[in-house]
């Protein structure tokens, strides 16, 4: 997973879910923990992330991460231009899958009028 997608889906994320917990982003992304640690870490020191400690009932220390104005904005960028990418991958994979139809359907018919 390139470093763009990651900090796009740990925005996702995190929008949607300001209370999840690192090891939780690290189980949804199907990476590791230090990863997401470091990946949350460069979202807020690019300031698209805010953290606030909080404690939940087991007295320890949480956070909640809030995306910033700037996270938002970046947020819709890096959709737009992920987007795009899947855009241009199904085109080309619709190409393939035809050019691929067309090559088993000639040979079915071939294979049928012997």
């Amino acid at each position: 997973m390139r470093a763009r997608e990651t900090h796009l889906r740990v925005l996702r994320l995190l929008q949607a879910n300001p209370h999840i917990t690192q090891r939780e982003l690290a189980d949804e992304l199907g990476v590791s923990l230090g990863k997401v640690n470091y990946c949350v870490k460069e979202l807020a020191l690019k300031g698209l992330v805010k953290m606030q400690n909080f404690s939940n009932s087991r007295n320890k220390l949480g956070y909640a991460y809030l995306l910033t104005p700037s996270g938002v904005t970046a947020k819709a960028r890096l959709t737009a231009e992920y987007l795009k990418i899947k855009v241009a991958e199904y085109e080309s994979l619709k190409r393939e899958i035809e050019q691929l139809r067309g090559e088993t359907s000639g040979r079915q018919v071939k294979e049928n009028s012997r």
